[in-house]
Protein backbone atom coordinates (compact mmCIF):
# COMPACT_ATOMS: atom_id res chain seq x y z
CA UNK A 1 0.00 0.00 0.00
CA UNK A 2 1.25 3.46 -0.82
CA UNK A 3 -0.13 6.80 0.33
CA UNK A 4 -0.16 9.54 -2.31
CA UNK A 5 -0.77 13.16 -1.40
CA UNK A 6 -2.41 15.39 -3.99
CA UNK A 7 -1.84 19.09 -3.55
CA UNK A 8 -2.34 22.27 -5.51
CA UNK A 9 -1.34 25.88 -5.13
CA UNK A 10 -3.46 28.97 -5.11
CA UNK A 11 -2.65 32.63 -4.81
CA UNK A 12 -4.32 34.58 -2.03
CA UNK A 13 -4.73 38.29 -2.62
CA UNK A 14 -5.63 40.44 0.38
CA UNK A 15 -6.89 43.41 -1.63
CA UNK A 16 -8.41 43.63 -5.10
CA UNK A 17 -6.11 46.59 -5.82
CA UNK A 18 -3.20 44.13 -6.06
CA UNK A 19 -4.66 42.77 -9.31
CA UNK A 20 -4.52 44.11 -12.85
CA UNK A 21 -7.31 46.42 -14.06
CA UNK A 22 -8.79 43.66 -16.23
CA UNK A 23 -8.79 41.17 -13.34
CA UNK A 24 -10.38 43.76 -11.05
CA UNK A 25 -13.05 44.42 -13.66
CA UNK A 26 -13.86 40.72 -14.00
CA UNK A 27 -14.19 40.27 -10.23
CA UNK A 28 -16.22 43.46 -9.81
CA UNK A 29 -18.61 42.32 -12.54
CA UNK A 30 -19.06 38.96 -10.80
CA UNK A 31 -19.70 40.79 -7.52
CA UNK A 32 -22.31 43.02 -9.19
CA UNK A 33 -23.97 39.94 -10.66
CA UNK A 34 -24.77 38.71 -7.13
CA UNK A 35 -27.45 41.42 -7.10
CA UNK A 36 -29.06 39.77 -10.14
CA UNK A 37 -29.37 36.38 -8.45
CA UNK A 38 -32.78 34.86 -7.89
CA UNK A 39 -32.28 33.13 -4.54
CA UNK A 40 -35.46 33.52 -2.48
CA UNK A 41 -35.02 30.10 -0.82
CA UNK A 42 -31.37 30.02 0.21
CA UNK A 43 -30.68 33.75 0.50
CA UNK A 44 -27.23 32.95 -0.94
CA UNK A 45 -26.43 35.11 -3.97
CA UNK A 46 -23.74 34.10 -6.44
CA UNK A 47 -22.50 35.99 -9.48
CA UNK A 48 -20.11 34.91 -12.19
CA UNK A 49 -18.24 36.54 -15.06
CA UNK A 50 -16.55 34.59 -17.84
CA UNK A 51 -13.78 36.25 -19.84
CA UNK A 52 -13.48 34.96 -23.38
CA UNK A 53 -10.41 35.03 -25.59
CA UNK A 54 -12.10 37.63 -27.81
CA UNK A 55 -12.40 40.00 -24.83
CA UNK A 56 -16.15 39.52 -24.29
CA UNK A 57 -17.39 39.04 -20.75
CA UNK A 58 -20.44 36.83 -20.27
CA UNK A 59 -22.24 36.96 -16.93
CA UNK A 60 -24.46 34.74 -14.86
CA UNK A 61 -26.16 34.59 -11.48
CA UNK A 62 -27.68 31.71 -9.56
CA UNK A 63 -31.32 31.00 -10.36
CA UNK A 64 -33.25 29.00 -7.78
CA UNK A 65 -36.56 27.22 -8.15
CA UNK A 66 -39.13 26.00 -5.63
CA UNK A 67 -38.70 22.55 -7.19
CA UNK A 68 -35.18 22.04 -5.82
CA UNK A 69 -32.73 21.17 -7.33
CA UNK A 70 -33.91 22.38 -10.71
CA UNK A 71 -32.20 25.79 -10.40
CA UNK A 72 -28.76 26.59 -11.73
CA UNK A 73 -25.60 27.98 -10.20
CA UNK A 74 -24.13 31.26 -11.46
CA UNK A 75 -21.00 29.78 -12.97
CA UNK A 76 -22.92 27.22 -15.01
CA UNK A 77 -25.35 29.90 -16.22
CA UNK A 78 -22.39 32.01 -17.39
CA UNK A 79 -20.30 29.26 -18.96
CA UNK A 80 -23.30 27.70 -20.73
CA UNK A 81 -24.29 31.11 -22.11
CA UNK A 82 -20.70 31.76 -23.24
CA UNK A 83 -20.54 28.39 -24.99
CA UNK A 84 -23.89 28.84 -26.72
CA UNK A 85 -23.14 32.40 -27.87
CA UNK A 86 -19.46 31.89 -28.74
CA UNK A 87 -19.01 28.12 -29.25
CA UNK A 88 -15.56 28.37 -30.82
CA UNK A 89 -14.06 31.03 -28.53
CA UNK A 90 -11.86 29.87 -25.66
CA UNK A 91 -12.58 30.77 -22.06
CA UNK A 92 -9.64 32.56 -20.45
CA UNK A 93 -10.92 33.14 -16.92
CA UNK A 94 -13.93 32.76 -14.64
CA UNK A 95 -14.70 34.95 -11.63
CA UNK A 96 -17.14 33.68 -9.01
CA UNK A 97 -18.39 35.84 -6.14
CA UNK A 98 -20.89 35.27 -3.38
CA UNK A 99 -22.94 37.23 -0.90
CA UNK A 100 -25.78 36.48 1.49
CA UNK A 101 -29.12 38.09 2.27
CA UNK A 102 -28.39 38.18 6.00
CA UNK A 103 -24.76 39.36 5.91
CA UNK A 104 -21.91 40.37 3.61
CA UNK A 105 -19.54 37.54 2.81
CA UNK A 106 -15.91 38.61 3.16
CA UNK A 107 -14.18 35.36 2.22
CA UNK A 108 -13.83 33.56 -1.13
CA UNK A 109 -16.73 31.32 -2.10
CA UNK A 110 -16.00 28.13 -3.99
CA UNK A 111 -17.97 26.34 -6.70
CA UNK A 112 -20.00 23.25 -5.90
CA UNK A 113 -18.98 19.87 -7.29
CA UNK A 114 -21.41 20.02 -10.22
CA UNK A 115 -20.01 23.41 -11.25
CA UNK A 116 -16.44 22.20 -10.95
CA UNK A 117 -17.28 19.32 -13.30
CA UNK A 118 -19.11 21.61 -15.76
CA UNK A 119 -16.27 24.15 -15.79
CA UNK A 120 -13.69 21.40 -16.24
CA UNK A 121 -15.54 20.18 -19.33
CA UNK A 122 -14.72 23.43 -21.13
CA UNK A 123 -11.10 23.47 -19.97
CA UNK A 124 -10.64 19.92 -21.31
CA UNK A 125 -12.52 20.74 -24.54
CA UNK A 126 -10.38 23.77 -25.33
CA UNK A 127 -7.12 22.13 -24.17
CA UNK A 128 -6.11 25.35 -22.39
CA UNK A 129 -6.21 26.20 -18.70
CA UNK A 130 -8.92 28.51 -17.38
CA UNK A 131 -7.90 30.83 -14.53
CA UNK A 132 -10.38 31.04 -11.66
CA UNK A 133 -10.95 33.99 -9.31
CA UNK A 134 -12.96 33.30 -6.14
CA UNK A 135 -14.24 36.07 -3.89
CA UNK A 136 -16.95 37.17 -1.54
CA UNK A 137 -18.66 40.55 -1.48
CA UNK A 138 -15.34 41.94 -0.23
CA UNK A 139 -12.12 40.69 1.33
CA UNK A 140 -9.41 38.41 0.10
CA UNK A 141 -9.48 36.69 -3.27
CA UNK A 142 -8.23 33.26 -4.29
CA UNK A 143 -6.68 32.78 -7.72
CA UNK A 144 -6.40 29.27 -9.10
CA UNK A 145 -4.39 28.74 -12.28
CA UNK A 146 -6.61 26.06 -13.79
CA UNK A 147 -9.94 24.39 -13.12
CA UNK A 148 -8.27 20.97 -13.00
CA UNK A 149 -6.79 22.04 -9.66
CA UNK A 150 -10.30 22.34 -8.21
CA UNK A 151 -11.18 18.79 -9.22
CA UNK A 152 -8.25 16.39 -8.80
CA UNK A 153 -8.79 12.85 -10.06
CA UNK A 154 -11.58 14.18 -12.23
CA UNK A 155 -13.76 12.28 -14.65
CA UNK A 156 -13.41 13.59 -18.21
CA UNK A 157 -14.28 12.61 -21.74
CA UNK A 158 -10.94 10.79 -21.92
CA UNK A 159 -12.51 8.01 -19.82
CA UNK A 160 -15.22 7.56 -22.46
CA UNK A 161 -12.87 6.93 -25.38
CA UNK A 162 -9.95 4.70 -26.25
CA UNK A 163 -7.66 7.70 -26.83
Amino acid sequence: MKRIDITFNLTEVENIDELSQSEQELINISRRMTTQAYAPYSGFYVGSAVLLENGKIITGSNQENAAYPSGLCAERVAVFAASSQYPDVKIKAVAISGNAKSHNISHPVTPCGACRQALLEYEVKQEDPVKVFLSGHSGKIYIIDKIQDLLPLSFTSRELTDL
